[in-house]
């Protein structure tokens, strides 16, 4: 059944003065409470703007401001905050189209940012705001939509036969609330949603569209990190909705628009001319990595119990390659040519309820096709293929759903697990039709769907509990941070690699700090204060992605001819000068290297402040599972015997003969531990943070992060610690 705009029920309606933006910022913020279903503006503050610049930092702000200490992720004071940023929106300078979302996460119960494509965000902006803060709880289910070009909000009652599912959802509400069918008209809607699978599971995501003129259809990308889709289905909202026509080259009003493109044509240019010699993202997107990593020892295979396979090739970019559409621009947001955002069309769904029909599967990323592919010793790309779509419509991780499988193979292939605890489904390594059994039983509500998609921290628990399993040994291969299970690269070889995923503020997610070729393959960083100056370098910068709207991918997935002539070729020099002058062209604000570091740090700051109001942030829960540290079982030893046991003579001192694989196990895992906290104590001195991961007052004035009621917090629990 389809439906026009018309034939929902308007719950409230709220003009707004559609304004214009100045020098990359609108200067206020919507406010909808879907409780209340009002709709309010509020300003942005030359102090917010100073201090949080946009994107990430703007939306950690609001949600500070509107929650409390006790909050949790399902309170109705929580919100979900999607922003922007002062370069977000461009289309001259490519990777201009990310959202940052923010919320408290029903996983980690701090905190969450997740970054996003789609038309969504920018057209939001042009809509007239840098944010926009969802707050409530609706006792319907309900659809937001905002009118870019007429300046109207409104709430509409969602009919009870609408689809759930994203693929169907996002199609149907683009169509009912674009001006005409014309694709013209189509391309000016997109739509967030989530599918019922956020409904059951905490590890729900939300869904960013945008209309593809040349396949006719929808695509959608996600803000995948965290549950923030379980989140906005629990405030009971179907869809959010923007329109917006007229997308057009300065609508950021730039200081110096020729500047923006002359920034833009560079990189362009540079893109066109290298990328094939590189990185190839233009006809792999991040699949590029598969075979790299399988060739290092980095592919998580087995539940990151091992890092290759002879099979790896089976699953390697060039397969990929051949599956993906090619010849088709495929950027998530206007002018970026990267155009890395690649998809599967006519896929036939071999499973499910959608089984029989042909769809548009946006992807592989690497992180899909790893953690859904070896990680569960799955070499099928049609299985990958297939897991991939139904996560993304079912509204599902496809990183925590991928790590949380891969725990529950091991675990059956450990015994704790078998077919009359999982309701009759085989969860044999490889079995990829058990692991989407598991997936559609969580769309239908069944028991063990459920069970199992409440992720890896739970799980791992539970298990002990119930299933007699040893508590130390699910403790160890439960891969997850803070509750956040830890993406698709083996950390156990780097050291700096396990500071980088879990020694972040809201759980081990790659967008942080990607060291493992610094620290293990070219060994830059040898000491523990170059790892540290590393660990606070890298997620610095990547920081400063999320507070402008950028993505990464443009900064190092590709580089200039003579990057490696640099002394830190790591950092891509020559980029990092561009986006200094990006900013600087779009803003009208000079920004050194120095204080491009420092916008972030006090927003990074202030997050881990959050952290700590909420009474978490303690150096307890920066410690990763054994697993992503070293060899947890015998037989993983054995698989890189000759590496660990010279290690064990040349690093640790000790002389492996005559020992035993149990004895060699438990001194290296002595020894690793050891060197972790080591790893800590110099980062945490580095960030300026207490030995317990607490900013210190001094540290936050410091570095401008000086709101009293952001002082108030560190100082309490410091005086606490002493």
């Amino acid at each position: 059944m389809s439906f026009s705009k018309n034939d929902y029920k308007l719950l409230s309606e709220r003009r707004y003065e559609l304004g214009s933006i100045r020098k990359g910022y609108n200067m206020r913020t919507l406010h909808v409470d879907v409780g209340t279903r009002q709709a309010a503006e509020k300003p942005v503050s030359e102090l917010m703007k100073r201090k949080f610049v946009g994107g990430k930092g703007f939306g950690l702000k609001l949600l500070w401001d509107a929650t409390k200490p006790t909050t949790r992720w399902d309170s109705p004071e929580n919100e979900i905050v999607i922003a922007m940023g002062p370069i977000c929106g461009n289309t001259n300078y490519p990777g201009s189209g990310k959202s940052l979302v923010v919320s408290i996460s029903p996983m980690t119960d701090v905190p969450i940012d997740s970054n996003v494509g789609g038309y969504f965000g920018p057209y939001l902006k042009f809509s007239g705001f840098d944010a926009l803060e969802l707050q409530g709880r609706s006792d319907r289910e309900v659809i937001v939509f905002i009118d870019g070009n007429e300046g109207l909000v409104q709430v509409f009652e969602s009919p009870d036969s609408i689809p759930a599912d994203t693929h169907l959802l996002a199609e149907e509400l683009t169509r009912a609330f674009a001006a005409s069918s014309d694709p013209a008209e189509l391309q000016a809607v997109a739509v967030v949603s989530a599918g019922r699978g956020a409904d059951r599971s905490p590890m729900g995501l939300l869904n960013f569209s945008l209309y593809d003129k040349r396949r006719a259809g929808i695509r959608v990308k996600q803000a995948g990190r965290g549950g923030i889709g379980t989140v906005l289905r629990d405030k009971k909202i179907r869809a959010l909705v923007c329109r917006f026509k007229g997308v057009g080259q300065n609508l950021n009003d730039a200081a110096e628009p020729a500047l923006v493109q002359r920034l833009g044509l560079k990189l362009h240019r540079e893109i066109v001319k290298n990328d094939d010699q590189q990185c190839k993202m233009r006809r792999q997107g991040t699949a590029h990595l598969m075979e790299v990593m399988n060739d290092y020892d980095l592919l998580p295979t087995k539940n990151h119990k091992y890092g290759q396979d002879p099979r790896g090739p089976e699953v390697a970019s060039w397969v990929w390659e051949k599956l993906l559409s090619q010849n088709l621009p495929d950027g998530c947001w206007y002018g970026c040519t990267l155009a890395c955002a690649h998809s599967v069309d006519r896929f036939e769904l071999e499973t499910g309820p959608y089984k029989g029909q042909k769809v548009c599967v946006d992807g592989p990323e690497y992180e899909t096709a790893a953690g859904c592919g070896p990680n569960l010793y799955v070499y099928d790309t049609r299985g990958i293929l297939e897991i991939n779509f139904y996560c993304d419509t079912y509204g599902i991780d496809t990183i925590s759903f991928g790590t949380t499988m891969s725990f529950l193979m091991e675990c059956w292939e450990l015994g704790i697990l078998d077919a009359g605890r999982t309701d009759g489904i085989d969860l044999s390594w490889g079995n990829w039709k058990g692991a989407i059994q598991v997936l559609h039983d969580l769309a239908e509500g069944k028991r063990f769907g459920v069970l199992a998609c409440k992720g890896v921290k739970f799980l791992a628990d539970h298990f002990a509990k119930e299933y007699g399993a040893d508590p130390q040994l699910m403790k160890d291969i439960a891969l997850h941070g803070k509750g956040l299970e830890q993406s698709e690269y083996i950390s156990k070889e780097s050291l700096a690699q396990q500071g980088g995923y879990y020694l972040t503020n809201k759980g081990p997610q790659h967008d942080e700090a990607w060291l493992i070729f610094m620290d293990m393959v070219n060994n830059r960083i040898p000491s523990f204060e170059q790892k540290a100056e590393a660990l606070h370098y890298f997620p610095m910068f990547r920081t400063w992605f999320g507070l402008q709207g950028l993505c990464k991918l443009p900064w190092n997935d590709i580089e200039p001819a003579d990057n490696a002539k640099h002394a830190e070729p790591n950092k891509v020099p020559e980029h990092v000068a561009n986006y200094r002058e990006l900013y600087t062209a779009i803003t009208g604000e000079s920004l050194s290297p120095e204080e491009l570091i420092l916008q972030s740090e006090r927003v990074y700051n202030f997050q881990r402040a959050f952290n700590v109001r909420q009474g978490h942030g303690r150096r307890a829960e920066d410690y990763p599972p054994y697993r992503a540290m070293g060899p947890v079982l015998e037989d993983e030893y054995e698989a890189r015997a000759e590496r660990y046991d010279k290690q064990m003579k040349e690093k640790i001192g000790i002389d492996p003969a005559g020992k035993s694989v149990r004895e060699k196990v438990a001194i290296t895992r002595e020894f690793r531990i050891r060197q972790y906290d080591s790893l800590i104590d110099a980062v945490f001195k580095r960030r300026g943070w207490t030995s317990d991961g607490c900013p210190t007052p001094e540290h936050l004035r410091g570095i401008g992060m000086d709101l009293p009621e952001v002082i108030a917090v560190a100082e309490a629990r410091i005086a606490g610690e002493a």
